[in-house]
């Protein structure tokens, strides 16, 4: 899971540090008769809409970089002062990538890969795999959890699922119903992690596929 993060935030500096690059080539031109300079519509549309992609791949659709440089793209015209705010906004969202200020990229990211083990482990019970089903389930969650948990400045590398869970809770991290569902989890995990078969049931690993499906979209969507 690390690799992949890591992987992917390599791309991500690369892409920024092209399309950086890509900006400085744009073909300014002056209107006949006037001073005032333009970019002609493919050409800044082509870098506005990569740029756009990064911005969202990165900060998601929530974020003010995104929105900014959305509601910007919505109004140029290619005017040179246009153009140069779509830059700013690119250059902002640049810069604190690359100061570490992005805090949810790495949540996003494990969101997607835990989201194929849930589907993984739903349509394994779908086909009568209940244990197989119960282990890619009660795995996703628990690395979820600790992730979560790390990313909000919680230790727990070293911890049980249930030391973890504790410290989400003793934190206000997790609450309400989520709460309440979650303190049924490390047994069920338990039982799965130690082939206790027997003592694990359908609905039982239904309602973790169900809890880590809820827990993804509310704390690792980032957008």
């Amino acid at each position: 899971m690390l690799a992949t993060t890591n992987m992917l935030n390599a791309t991500f500096a690369r892409r920024f540090a092209e399309l950086d690059s890509s900006f400085g080539r744009l073909p300014y031109q002056s209107h006949s008769g006037s001073s005032r300079r333009y970019v002609p519509d493919g050409q800044w549309h082509q870098w506005a809409t990569s740029a756009q992609n990064i911005i969202r791949a990165v900060f998601g659709e929530s974020s003010p970089h995104y929105t900014n440089f959305l509601t910007l793209y919505k109004n140029c015209g290619g005017a040179d002062h246009d153009v140069a705010a779509l830059k700013a906004v690119f250059m902002s969202a640049k810069e604190d990538f690359e100061g570490g200020y992005v805090f949810d990229v790495d949540l996003r990211i494990s969101g997607e890969v835990f989201g194929d083990f849930v589907t993984l482990a739903r349509k394994s019970l779908a086909e009568g795999h209940k244990d197989v089903a119960a282990v890619l389930a009660c795995a996703a969650l628990e690395d979820a959890l600790k992730r979560f948990a790390a990313a909000n400045g919680l230790t727990v590398s070293d911890k049980t699922m249930q030391e973890v869970v504790n410290a989400l809770k003793s934190s206000g991290l997790v609450a309400g119903a989520q709460k309440t569902l979650l303190d049924a989890m490390p047994r069920i995990r338990n039982f799965a992690m130690h082939a206790d078969w027997p003592k694990l049931s359908e609905p039982d690993v239904n309602s973790v596929i169900g809890f880590v499906e809820q827990f993804l979209l509310s704390k690792f969507s980032g957008g």
